[in-house]
């Protein structure tokens, strides 16, 4: 069984056939999906997609881009929010310095009231990162000696000195489709070095589908391409790599259900 561990189900690009995207990924072998928020505002209908597939489940949180225009929350309500069954983690979060969207240090601090959630809860955080490495091995340092929390770096696109801190400090890494592309060696050097017992795949679709597929809307189905290029990459099966990542996703998202 492959997990998608990251992918946004609740984005109009699904919304005219979300019934057969599920069912193309349970067909190839694709057993749980975890759909995103990015917007607290809209954590409702990311709930409802959760709620409508047993294989699906949701996370609750703020995107770096809109950490300037959603209404600032507290690690209290984000806490309250995750107490539904189909809730197993928070974000997506963290810091985007590539786009701007939002002024930095309104990212800053929301990506440490994310962190406070999920090291009140033991619910993971989900990490997105991008032209930020200094800032986000800063505070990841910092908000790790305050206590240990855990989470992910998701659609890890860094190098390799982020990636060995986000081991060191008993995060994970999951990959997406960039990892299949031609210019991506770099990238695959570092995938290559994370310990199998780190690492999960995802497709953080509509973006980034992995090659054959790239240019096209990603869907779920299409992690197995993802995670049969990691697999290459760590010289094993890509029934060891779907083995290892179930196992890895289900221990870091404790409350889903295998």
């Amino acid at each position: 069984m492959l997990v998608d561990s990251h992918c946004h189900l609740d984005f109009p690009d699904f919304a005219d056939e979300l019934d057969q995207v599920v069912e193309r990924a349970r067909e190839g072998g694709v057993g749980l999906m975890l759909t995103i928020n990015t917007h607290v505002s809209r954590f409702p209908q990311v709930l409802a997609v959760a709620e409508r597939f047993d294989d699906v489940y949701c996370t609750v949180g703020i995107h770096p881009h809109e950490a300037g225009s959603e209404p600032a929350t507290d690690a209290e309500t984000l806490i309250r929010l995750a107490e539904h069954p189909k809730v197993v983690g928070f974000g997506e979060t963290g810091l985007d310095y590539y786009y701007d969207k939002s002024p930095r240090d309104r990212q800053r601090d929301s990506f440490r009231v994310h962190i406070d959630a999920a090291r009140r809860t033991g619910l993971p955080v989900i990490i997105h990162t991008r032209d930020a490495d200094d800032d986000m091995a800063q505070i990841l340092t910092e908000e790790m000696a305050k206590g240990a929390f855990p989470g992910l770096v998701h659609c890890f696109s860094s190098g390799q000195q982020l990636a060995d801190l986000t081991v060191e400090l008993g995060l994970y890494v999951s990959v997406s489709g960039i990892v299949t592309f031609k210019k991506a060696e770099a990238l695959q050097q570092v995938i290559a070095s994370v310990p199998l017992d780190r690492l999960l795949v995802e497709t953080d679709c509509p973006y980034l589908a992995p090659i054959p597929y790239r240019g096209k809307r990603n869907e779920p189905a299409y992690v197995a391409h993802t995670a049969a290029k990691v697999a290459e990459l760590k010289g094993i099966s890509p029934e060891a790599l779907a083995a290892a990542s179930t196992a890895n996703f289900l221990s870091l998202f404790s409350k889903v259900r295998p």
